[in-house]
């Protein structure tokens, strides 16, 4: 079983998916989407569980600032352009792809 948890440092959901697997002894792979953004092929796994639409973050600052709200756009393309638009934290294992803190969710994959 392979636990990935994909958010940045300072997300307070992500801190509490670290915890969370922490807690239960649960061995995890963390990658920052601030230090490596995600990748085409990684974002096209996560969409087959998660809507692209879904995974953007319409309470940021960046997606205010560029007026996203006001435009049409390819959700998959803001997503692998600027990867501050994703909504943290995805939690990924095998072909399961959670968004955001779901507990009860999670503990299906343990």
């Amino acid at each position: 079983m392979s636990i990935q948890i994909m958010g940045t440092k300072k997300c307070k959901d992500t801190q509490k998916a670290l915890r969370y697997f922490k807690e239960r002894g649960v061995q995890v792979h963390f990658r920052d989407l601030n230090d490596k953004a995600l990748s085409k092929g990684e974002l096209d796994k996560i969409c087959q569980k998660i809507k692209a639409q879904d995974l953007i973050d319409e309470s940021s600052s960046f997606y205010k600032k560029k007026g996203l709200a006001y435009m049409e756009y390819d959700p998959r393309e803001e997503l692998l352009e600027h990867p501050d638009l994703v909504k943290t934290p995805i939690v990924r294992s095998g072909s399961e792809s959670i968004l955001g803190v779901q507990e009860a969710l999670w503990k299906t994959l343990i």
